[in-house]
């Protein structure tokens, strides 16, 4: 399957890179600086976005791993203006291992269930509905607008007020509204959701707080269906020494929604229907270094790679920011 990338050339330019081969060039795009614009171009002309991508592609090769250690990477899709691009998640959408789902439907069997254990439950039974049929929503939640995403190798920021800064290993699903208001799907990355663990811990209704925070996603767009079974692998380096690995599932066979259900339940907000506006949705974990019992420092490195998606995303913790009162002005 086809996989695109975004990035700057040596005088700042923006570029769409189309993977060549095993990954380590790309084929330049002609006519389109952005993917944004690519995919504009191809909802008003009616073809598939890999079809258009394939014939721009010039033939123009870019060295991708040294695009990619001169920090010239960008998220493979974003949109002009930040404030355009929604990104947000579902929780408690995938089922984990084989030993950990029957632990959970052990649980799940229990008289006395969790608001959360409930959500879940209410997913196993009715997260994959039949064709054209509603099933049941999801946990959603917000994270900010696409100031917040933060291009693949840069670091996530680490407010002061922070508890945690912990690693989610996710596939994201990447989105336009076209001029008639129908949502588009662009296709898919890896992503770091990035969440506040510890705040979260404290009380489920502060998960809210708990996801406003950086993600990153990428660095490679994947065109095209999302495959079934995705197998991958997350770590954390410390000083360039792995102090934790483990590998997670994603795709439709490891989790307890379908597809279409949660991108049915994010869309059906016409306000989510705006034309021309950019939406990241990451669609959740069963993997947390944070409960293996891993705390996150700055300067850790987080690496999460998955075979369909190509090179890896890898972003460092930042350091911990200063804690100041903000103060708000009467007028």
């Amino acid at each position: 399957m086809a996989r695109l990338v975004q990035f700057t050339d040596e005088e700042g330019a923006r570029n769409v890179g189309l993977v060549a081969g095993e990954g380590g060039s790309l084929r330049v795009l002609d006519e389109v600086e952005s993917v944004y614009e690519l995919a504009l171009g191809a909802a008003r002309s009616g073809r598939r976005l890999a079809d258009l991508a394939g014939e721009l592609a010039t033939g123009a090769e870019a060295d991708y791993g040294r695009i990619a250690e001169e920090g010239r990477l960008l998220p493979p899709l974003d949109h002009p203006d930040p404030a355009h691009c929604l990104v947000t998640g579902t929780g408690l959408t995938h089922l984990g291992s084989a030993e950990s789902r029957n632990a959970m439907h052990a649980k799940l069997d229990a008289a006395d269930l969790s608001d959360s254990m409930k959500i879940f439950k209410w997913g196993v039974e009715g997260g994959k509905p039949e064709a054209s049929t509603i099933g049941v929503q999801p946990e959603w939640f917000y994270k900010g607008d696409g100031s917040i995403v933060v291009p693949p190798g840069g670091a996530l920021g680490f407010p002061g007020f922070a508890l945690d800064g912990g690693e989610e290993a996710e596939v994201v699903g990447l989105y336009i509204v076209g001029d008639d208001g129908t949502p588009l799907r662009v296709g898919f990355a890896l992503g770091n959701e990035y969440s506040d663990h510890v705040t979260e811990k404290q009380n489920y209704l502060y998960l809210a707080h708990s996801k406003l925070r950086a993600c990153s996603f990428g660095p490679e767009l994947l065109l095209g269906d999302l495959p079934g079974d995705i197998q991958g692998n997350v770590r954390v380096l410390r000083e360039g020494r792995e102090i934790w690995s483990a590998g997670f599932a994603s795709g439709e066979a490891n989790m307890s929604h379908s597809l279409g259900n949660l991108e049915h339940h994010h869309f059906k907000y016409r306000r989510f229907r705006r034309p021309g506006d950019v939406h990241c949705h990451f669609f959740g974990t069963a993997t947390l270094s944070f409960s293996a019992g891993v705390t996150a420092e700055p300067g850790d490195v987080f690496e999460i790679e998955a075979s369909p998606f190509g090179r890896p995303l890898r972003n460092p913790l930042g350091k911990r920011e200063e804690v100041t009162l903000v103060s708000v002005q009467p007028l």
